[in-house]
């Protein structure tokens, strides 16, 4: 059961990323962002749930989602997915030395570089909409059935306007607007003031307009030019500490088994793939990794095995390990999205998997490489050009 405050939450998430519309319907942006598998991440607080909020909201225009969120009631409530005998391989063990060490990033840049970089990207940026209205007027038909009842098209010579919505009466909602956005972007009073006294009068003015909608946009492209100068100064250490293999068997998946894929080279028996289509870009990847004579061992990393961000952990979705001597590297991290052209991806999503990189690829000492590939084939691609 979802709580008002997660609820709440929830809707604000919706509304800030442009996934519904004013009549809360969910939009296409959210359908292609479903597609691509480049949805926003939810507020960290909502991250334990976001797989069975996304299934709900999908469910909403693809009933076959639902499919997934009913189980026969005679199965074992809990099923196990053990490591198997390919973890204790020499070739994944080999790997797993080479990944589960913990780090801690630091950051250091000139806040008044950021500060200027983004008045000029809100200047370039911004737009708030006007609050609107629309007003409907037709005339029910004389004659109807429960059909058109049901669809509701028993109006004829329906006609409708739109006009923006003129304020006669100072709104009593007052509003924090320096600290909603240093809260959303993690930075002081001060910076947040100093970008908004900096930025276009005009600018300043669509606050007037929406001041929810502006709050959000503002605090959303301030975080996009954070986020592309954070990959530009952040550094990795490694600290104590490591990952214990029993993050791969503490999450429960909300999946079926009859949904997972039952996997030859993983090391566990059933991978649980994102997306819901049976050829989903993971699933098609589980596949190929199991048919490629050159993979030897792969694993599904877990949520609870990430990178940490300024921007937010980092969870890659694939580490895998080659036959040496098949291919340039035998130990790669990846990430499967649904595109390899970055101009797809959010800046936020970009700068994560840019740390990604710069941490497995430029200052690890570790004999492993990441990056971002939309299939097998691209990964071997991929492979031939890393240094």
């Amino acid at each position: 059961m979802i709580e008002a405050a997660a609820a709440n939450d929830i809707e604000f998430y919706l509304i800030q990323n442009g996934y519904v519309d004013m009549s809360r319907k969910v939009t296409d942006k959210y359908r292609a962002d479903v597609k691509l598998n480049t949805l926003a991440p939810l507020p960290l607080d909502l991250q334990p749930m976001a797989d069975g909020i996304h299934q709900l909201i999908q469910a909403v225009y693809d009933d076959s989602v639902l499919e997934d969120m009913f189980i026969n009631g005679r199965e074992t409530k809990v099923k196990d997915n053990p490591l198997n005998d390919n973890f204790y391989k020499k070739e994944f063990q080999a790997l797993w030395k080479e990944i589960n060490h913990k780090y801690a990033y630091q950051v250091d840049f000139d806040s008044d570089e950021l500060i200027r970089k983004a008045i000029k990207h809100i200047d370039e940026k911004l737009f708030v909409s006007e609050l609107q209205y629309t007003a409907t007027i037709g005339s029910q038909k004389s004659e109807i059935n429960q059909y058109e009842i049901e669809r509701g098209a028993s109006f004829g010579s329906v006609k409708s306007s739109t006009k923006s919505l003129r304020h006669t009466e100072v709104s009593q909602v007052k509003y924090d607007l320096i600290g909603k956005i240093a809260k959303g972007t993690v930075l002081t009073r001060k910076t947040v003031a100093t970008i908004l006294k900096g930025i276009r009068e005009d600018k300043l003015y669509m606050y007037k307009n929406n001041p929810e909608e502006f709050i959000k946009k503002v605090t959303r492209l301030i975080n996009e030019e954070k986020a592309t100068m954070i990959v530009e100064h952040v550094s990795y250490n490694t600290i104590a500490g490591e990952y214990d293999s029993d993050i791969f068997t503490a999450e429960k998946n909300t999946q079926g088994f009859d949904k997972a894929y039952k996997a030859e080279k993983a090391i566990q028996d059933y991978i649980f793939t994102d997306g819901t289509a049976d050829k989903s870009i993971e699933r098609r990847f589980a596949e190929d990794l199991d048919s490629a004579n050159e993979v030897c061992v792969y694993a599904k990393l877990p949520k609870g095995f990430h990178i940490p961000t300024p921007v937010g952990n980092y969870s890659p979705d694939w580490a895998i390990a080659f036959y040496e001597g098949t291919v340039k590297h035998i130990f790669f991290v990846a990430e499967t999205k649904g595109t390899m052209e970055s101009l797809n991806l959010r800046p936020i999503e970009q700068a994560k998997i840019s740390c990604a990189k710069k941490l497995f690829n430029e200052m690890s000492t570790s004999k492993v490489k990441y990056h971002d590939v939309d299939s097998y084939q691209s990964l071997l691609d991929v492979m031939k050009t890393l240094k």
